[in-house]
C-alpha cells in the first residue's frame, strides 16, 4: 500500500513478468473474451481511448468504466466511473515492456480515497487475480468465475 505522490489517494502496485509477448499480454487485459477468462464473469468494450467498459460480477456488482490510456502492447488504463464509492475515484491498469523472455508487467490501481477495508480487500484480490492472469496467458489456465477472489 502507498499513497501517491500528489496526494489525491491510495494506490496499489504489482511488478510481475508474464512469459509472453506484449501482445498477448495486452490482449488480455483488454479484449472481453479475455477478461472474462481470468477477472469478472462478463465484460464489454473496446480498447480505446474513451471507450466505455462494463465489468459485471455480479447484479449487484455490475460496474463500468472508461479507457484513459491504449497503447497497443504497451499500456492500457481504465478509469472507473459506475462503481461503489471506493472504486469509483480510482483509475487501474497496466504498463508493459517487453523483455528477454517475457514481458514486464507494471500493474496500478491508484486514487483510492482512504486505506480502509475495501482497499485492503483488494489489494489481496488484485494478487490473487494478477497471479490468474499469469496463469491464464502462459498456460492457458481459466479459473471459474466462483473461484475467484
Amino acid at each position: 500500500m502507498e499513497k501517491t505522490g500528489s496526494n489525491t489517494g491510495f494506490a496499489i502496485y504489482h511488478n510481475f513478468v508474464i512469459h509472453a509477448t506484449a501482445k498477448e499480454v495486452f490482449d488480455a487485459v483488454s479484449l472481453p473474451e479475455h477478461l472474462n477468462n481470468w477477472w469478472p464473469l462478463q465484460s464489454s468494450g473496446i480498447p480505446a481511448v474513451g471507450n466505455r467498459y462494463n465489468f459485471n460480477f455480479t447484479d449487484t456488482y455490475n460496474w463500468f468504466g472508461h479507457v484513459s490510456t491504449c497503447e497497443p502492447s504497451t499500456s492500457f488504463f481504465i478509469k472507473m466511473t459506475e462503481s461503489d464509492a471506493d472504486w469509483s475515484p480510482t483509475t487501474f491498469g497496466f504498463e508493459l515492456e517487453e523483455m528477454d523472455g517475457g514481458v514486464s508487467v507494471k500493474f496500478s490501481h491508484t486514487n483510492w480515497p482512504q486505506c480502509n477495508t475495501e482497499f485492503k480487500q483488494s489489494s489481496y484480490c488484485w494478487a490473487i487475480l494478477l497471479n490468474g492472469l499469469k496463469n491464464y496467458v502462459e498456460k492457458g489456465i481459466v479459473i471459474p468465475f466462483e473461484d475467484r477472489e
